[in-house]
């Protein structure tokens, strides 16, 4: 799951070498932290948080199969 997070966030930012995915495990939830260079958030984010709505809509259903609740942090 951190590789598919990675590969998405890399083909979206000018700056790919930056992008950082980090899993931290709570309880029932599962947090991908994604950093990447400070000039890419907003291209990670996307207007009024279209891009960043559809990776957690696209991480959430590869995540079905883990029953855990799964989500993604974008942190410049």
């Amino acid at each position: 799951m951190e590789e598919l997070v990675g590969v998405i966030a890399k083909a979206l930012v000018d700056h790919p070498e930056d992008v950082i995915v980090k899993k931290v495990e709570k309880d029932h939830l599962v947090v991908y932290e994604l950093t990447v260079h400070p000039d890419d958030v907003g291209k990670v984010i996307g207007k009024q948080g279209r891009i960043a709505k559809a990776l957690r809509t696209v991480v959430t259903s590869a995540a079905v199969k883990m029953d855990k609740r799964v989500t993604v942090d974008i942190i410049s």
